[in-house]
């Protein structure tokens, strides 16, 4: 198995994970919130989303598939363009209301596209690029992308948590 092979299979757990956690509930579902602080799943897989999407485009030297695609117009969300969810509190996190599965699933099989297609095409050689020296230890590409997976499997563990907690109140 070939570095290439491993991140390939990691971004596609990723894929599995939140199709599964989206899967069959309705747009007024994606937006439940466990409590009136809590992140919603629609949130959830937004923001890894957006993370990914700007994680990947910027080691990879792509245009956000955000901006470049279309989805921030499709979604009409209140904020910033280049806003990927960090730091957004109970107002932001609310403004996801009324996103469909459809629409959460298009943008992030868009963006699971693109980063199949960069990191398929890594070698050992290129994981240790630094990527981000705004750190000490500056980041390697292996780190970042590491760290991605990361952030998503986390999200998405947590919209099927709250997804779990739907499914009994059905």
């Amino acid at each position: 198995m070939t570095s290439a092979d491993l991140l390939v299979d990691a971004f596609g757990r990723v894929e599995e994970n939140v199709h599964g956690a989206v899967a069959g509930l309705t747009t007024e579902e994606l937006a439940v919130r466990p409590d009136g602080d809590a992140n919603s799943i629609a949130w959830l897989i937004w923001h890894l989303t957006r993370v990914q999407d700007d994680h990947i485009a910027e080691v990879a030297g792509l245009d956000q598939v955000w901006t470049a695609a279309g989805w921030a117009e499709r979604f009409a969300l209140p904020f910033a363009a280049a806003t990927t969810g960090y730091g957004h509190g109970s107002a932001e996190v609310a403004q996801l209301e009324g996103i469909s599965a459809e629409l959460l699933l298009g943008y992030f099989d868009a963006v699971h596209e693109q980063t199949i297609g960069y990191v398929s095409t890594l070698t050992d050689a290129d994981l240790p690029r630094i990527v981000d020296t705004r750190w000490d230890p500056p980041v390697t590409l292996g780190v970042r992308l590491i760290s991605v997976v990361d952030d998503d499997i986390q999200h998405a563990g947590q919209a099927a948590y709250v997804r779990g907690m739907l499914l009994r109140r059905r």
